[in-house]
């Protein structure tokens, strides 16, 4: 029968010893076994030896030769590990190293939780590449099409700068006289609305007005329009029912059906308009947590839905998508005076045209959280919330002169309320009284939304959190709205009055302990002065400072045109085209 032998070899085969029994050798946990074909007059000899130039040989005599070349080939990759070690030891299966599989450690943990919490933080680049890429793409291959033919105009309802609106039906199925659909007929920004409607369709299509398709027309005889549908869900803006004498009991009777049972006054108004303003901060947060900012937040932009009772938001021409940098220009700003918040930018002047569409999304949470560019909606939902409260400041000539007293206030509404309110009339009076309901919760909400410094404004999430908010108002919450809420609450700290404890705490052990500021080395600090005047290599570095900025400033302006031409190319690339 065969054996096997090895001479000073450490290459992985087992060492066999001869006075072990027949067949009794091991081979990695298999038993290495040859047949002869024909009875060979003495025992087969299978020798593996190493020469002096370190090479093998191997001598097969007999059996089932490919078997054996197999197992010897497998003994010598899975034992490479003790030739390298020179144990020269049997290796049995059993005791082979296991591969444990993935192994968790505390920084690889922290590391991966970091890059989630990055890739979800708003506005979200994981679900903006899977929007952009997937959802976007599906959409347009199963929604229907139309053009201009497919529609009958019916009578005007609207008119601005950028565009002209219709009531309008189908050709085929005209369901009213008037239509049940409304077009839009844009001569400016028709793209970036259309481009915004369908974000808003696919990600929050309970914020905005439901949209159905847009469209380019060109023509050779005329210019080329932009054509946006909607379906009609009601003509009453909020400028319209807040213009109304009956105002906030009109808005009662639309979101309820009918009227209350409760005595008209001040209790019965603040929950009219706490409704309200909840609505208008759902549909703002749900914009934000996608990346668009609105930039054009006023009454006459918010419809009231007939269908779901609710108000929605319109208008997203001047809106500006920051997760993928779509109509955002660094040194232009589309807005209203009227309730434009005093920075007038969304973000600092100083930032660049987004770069192309995937990088603007993976960059898109550290510019969002450098900027806070949602805060300026909030500023605007703000002064909504105080034409709301107060009857005498819901005309446009009112709301300007209240501007201009805000400003001569530094934006600061406690100021504001100190100076008018010894010599206000009735209507200011019955408005503060109404704010200050409940402990002055009210006031408290309006003050953190209406300030002048963009980062001391609450966000929307923050906003819905407030104990403003705690009581149901005129309708009870959804499950999912009451679970949304619960969970802004939980997440949503006010840490600033914790944050000045433990300052005032290290000042005061500061002074106290060894090593400590004392009192006059305090007073000391308070009284140093900045130098007016510097060195001549001071003055000389400021001059470099100086020209550095100023170059880098033409850069910028020139990518900036570049990108906005580059950009004007890439929009005609998905808006559908009738010809």
């Amino acid at each position: 029968m065969a054996t096997v032998a090895t001479r000073g070899i450490g290459v992985g085969v087992p060492k066999l010893h001869p006075h072990k029994p027949k067949h009794k050798s091991l081979f990695l946990g298999h038993r290495l076994r040859t047949r002869p074909l024909v009875e060979p007059p003495c025992s087969a000899t299978l020798t593996v030896s190493k020469n002096s130039s370190n090479s093998f040989q191997v001598l097969a005599l007999g059996g089932e030769w490919i078997d054996s070349v197999h197992n010897l080939f497998v003994g010598v990759g899975v034992g490479l590990p003790c030739t390298v070690m020179e144990c020269g030891d049997i290796i049995y299966r059993s005791t082979l190293p296991k591969s444990s599989g993935l192994t968790l450690t505390a920084p690889g943990v922290v590391l991966a939780l970091g890059a989630l919490s990055y890739l979800w933080a708003t506005p979200g680049v994981a679900p903006g590449f899977f929007d952009m890429f997937v959802l976007a793409f599906v959409e347009r291959l199963f929604r229907p099409t139309y053009k201009k033919s497919d529609f009958v105009l019916g009578k005007k309802i609207g008119e601005g700068a950028f565009g002209v609106v219709y009531r309008a039906s189908l050709t085929s199925k005209p369901s009213s006289k008037e239509g049940d659909l409304v077009l839009k007929k844009a001569t400016e920004y028709g793209a970036v609305e259309i481009w915004m409607n369908e974000r808003v369709r696919r990600a929050c299509a309970n914020s905005c007005a439901d949209f159905v398709y847009g469209f380019l027309e060109t023509s050779a005889k005329k210019a080329s329009e932009y054509w946006l549908i909607w379906n009609f869900e009601g003509d009453a803006t909020l400028a319209d029912l807040v213009q109304s004498r009956e105002f906030p009991y009109n808005v009662e009777t639309l979101i309820l059906g009918k009227v209350q049972d409760l005595p008209k006054g001040l209790e019965r108004e603040n929950r009219i308009i706490q409704t309200i303003m909840r609505q208008l901060l759902f549909a703002l947060d749900s914009l934000h947590s996608i990346g668009i900012v609105h930039r054009d937040i006023k009454p006459q932009n918010i419809i009231f839905s007939e269908g779901s009772r609710t108000f929605k938001i319109i208008d997203l021409g001047a809106a500006t998508d920051l997760r993928v940098g779509i109509n955002y220009i660094p040194k232009e700003f589309l807005l209203d005076p009227r309730y434009a918040a005093p920075e007038q930018y969304i973000m600092s002047t100083q930032t660049p045209s987004a770069p192309s569409a995937p990088v603007a999304t993976a960059l898109s949470p550290v510019l969002w959280q450098l900027n806070l560019p949602d805060r300026f909606d909030i500023y605007s939902a703000g002064l909504i919330f105080l034409q709301m409260a107060f009857p005498s400041l819901r005309s446009d000539n009112a709301l300007i002169q209240f501007n201009r007293q805000l400003k001569r206030c530094d934006y600061d509404l406690v100021a504001w309320r100190k100076s008018v309110e010894p010599r206000c009339g009735a209507d200011l009076r019955r408005g503060f009284e109404l704010l200050d309901l409940d402990g002055g919760i009210g006031w408290e909400l309006l003050t953190s939304m209406v300030r002048y410094k963009a980062r001391q404004r609450l966000s929307a999430k923050a906003a819905l959190a407030h104990p403003f908010f705690v009581r149901e108002g005129l309708l009870a919450l959804s499950f999912m709205q009451n679970l949304r809420l619960q969970l802004l609450r939980a997440t949503q700290k006010d840490y600033g009055e914790a944050a000045k404890w433990i300052i005032q705490l290290m000042a005061k052990s500061g002074t106290e302990k060894d090593g400590g500021f004392t009192e006059a080395q305090l007073q000391e600090l308070r009284e140093i002065k900045p130098k007016n005047k510097g060195n001549s290599q001071r003055n000389a570095l400021a001059s470099v400072l100086k020209i550095q900025r100023k170059i880098i400033k033409t850069l910028n302006e020139s990518m900036d045109e570049l990108n906005r031409r580059r950009k004007s190319l890439w929009w005609s690339r998905w808006i559908p085209r009738e010809e």
